[in-house]
């Protein structure tokens, strides 16, 4: 692997000295939105039972919307700059796309435990949909990152603003449909 595509897999993601690039970070941001936005949709009409969880509806939702999201930011890309992408191009567009698939794990693995019989399966979901909001309202803290900054009281007292507002969108859906 030759230092650019090195660079471009690993880092700046991991270094505080040298924040992404605007285009990059709107693309992760954007990506990270998507994600937890439909993992929760996907998380809040599910019916658990003792041997159903709905593990493969939130892996399924983040896959196919990760696919999805690098097709149609591809495609954009081409309209935009009147080429194809390069080689480079097409990583980028996966590594920035992967927030969209980070977005299921820490559901899924709370819904594995509820499979395994740890938690209720019904304690379990909960416990998913909290986690994913908590990852909503980090998105406060993922923006401030990604510009590299440090978080401060406005951050916290942002992040709990969105928390709020993204439960109480959960908590009508749910009033409304069922």
């Amino acid at each position: 692997m030759d230092s650019d595509a090195n660079a471009l897999l690993h880092g700046p993601l991991f270094s505080r000295r040298m924040p992404l690039d605007r285009g990059n970070a709107a693309s992760r941001i954007s990506a990270y939105i998507y994600g937890n936005v439909l993992v929760l949709a996907a998380l809040v009409p599910i019916v658990t039972g003792p041997k159903y969880v709905g593990i493969a509806i939130v892996l399924g939702t983040a896959l196919s919307t990760f696919v999805a999201h690098v097709f149609a930011e591809a495609v954009g890309h081409t309209v935009r700059q009147g080429t194809p992408l390069t080689r480079a191009e097409k990583l980028a567009e996966l590594r920035n796309s992967v927030p969209i698939l980070s977005s299921a794990v820490l559901p899924c693995v709370i819904l594995g435990i509820g499979w395994l019989g740890w938690l209720e399966p019904r304690t379990a979901q909960l416990l998913a949909e909290v986690a994913v909001l908590a990852r909503i309202g980090g998105i406060v803290f993922v923006i401030g990152r990604l510009k590299g900054e440090r978080p401060g009281r406005t951050s916290l007292v942002s992040a709990v603003a969105l928390t709020t507002v993204a439960a109480t969108v959960v908590l009508v859906k749910v009033v409304l449909t069922h």
